[in-house]
């Protein structure tokens, strides 16, 4: 850390703090001329204001915490000075993930005395559960689907990493699609879905067709004649409208918008026809859709979970809808 970096991370902690103990010690000051306890001359709705003092609990809490900090900062240290036990974090300096990497496994098997907790406790986990983790990878995703205990990780591993995007009960929300229901952009077999987690996915890709439609107009024509493929009722004049410029959507939705899987790589094509919509399927969202694009990216999770847990999660995600 640079000498600037290092005097700003001092004046800003310790001014903050210092601040915060001129603060309470302000606020514990008797600055309206009436004694503690007494009346303020103030009544509203029966109720009268008298001049009470902060409770002491808090009062006396807010001080502790102060002096908390400062004997945290003595011993983890603050900016560049390492404190009273030489604290130093093993990634500090560190630009880039694979540095990272490369310092932490350096520091355990060198057994620096460089703290890395967390490093440590994911290898003593990865020790206790790996063997379990390979035992569920030997096994086929069609078959841990059927097995309840194994679904129950898959479960857990679910809701800690995808849940986030996806929901707890995998029925996403907009922009993020529902797991649950058998409409599926790239497929939805085993080796899809797995592919899916591992690799990511450009969820949608899809370019702005305002200009090409010839402006808002064409716009609302399209939405109009998209619509009426999931069998909804539009002004039929201007679906009319629209299904001659839908030509230009053909080429990624098909000529019927019913989509294509081939379309897979790098990006789905979704059918417009099933009344399935990942951005909402009201006039408005379709409209919007239309006329300024959509470009949602699922990341790849292989380097993240690695392959293992991976193939439990597909394994969760496969059995949701086979039900």
């Amino acid at each position: 850390m640079s000498s600037f970096w290092n005097i700003w991370v001092w004046v800003l902690t310790l001014g903050s703090l210092v601040g915060c103990f001129l603060l309470l010690r302000m606020c514990l000051k008797n600055f309206a001329g009436v004694k503690e306890g007494e009346s303020m001359g103030h009544t509203f709705d029966g109720i009268e204001e008298l001049n009470n003092p902060l409770p002491k609990w808090w009062s006396t809490f807010f001080l502790l915490t102060i002096i908390w900090a400062f004997g945290y900062i003595a011993l983890y240290g603050l900016g560049n000075w390492t404190g009273f036990l030489g604290w130093k974090s093993s990634n500090q300096g560190i630009l880039n993930l694979a540095e990272s990497k490369a310092k932490t496994l350096e520091s355990l098997q060198k057994d620096s005395g460089v703290l890395v907790q967390y490093d440590r406790e994911v290898a003593a986990a990865d020790a206790k559960f790996g063997p379990i983790f390979e035992a569920y990878a030997a096994r086929s995703i069609e078959d841990l689907a059927t097995d309840g205990e194994a679904l129950k990780v898959g479960q857990r591993l679910f809701i800690q990493n995808c849940a986030q995007c996806h929901g707890s009960d995998a029925h996403g929300t907009t922009g993020f699609p529902n797991l649950t229901d058998k409409d599926w952009l790239y497929g939805g077999t085993p080796e899809v879905i797995k592919e899916s987690i591992m690799n990511g996915r450009i969820a949608s890709g899809m370019m702005a067709w305002e200009g090409a439609l010839g402006g808002d107009q064409g716009v609302k024509e399209v939405a109009a004649y998209v619509i009426s493929l999931s069998g909804r009722s539009v002004d039929p004049e201007l679906a009319k409208a629209g299904k001659a410029k839908f030509a230009l959507c053909a080429g990624c939705h098909g000529p019927d918008g019913q989509g294509s899987l081939a379309l897979g790589m790098p990006m789905g094509a979704p059918n417009l026809t099933d009344n399935v919509w990942l951005y909402g399927g009201s006039q408005r969202a379709i409209e919007e859709s239309i006329r300024n694009g959509r470009a949602g990216v699922m990341p790849p999770w292989k380097d993240i979970l690695g392959e293992e847990k991976v193939h439990l999660i597909s394994a969760y995600v496969y059995s949701l809808s086979q039900d």
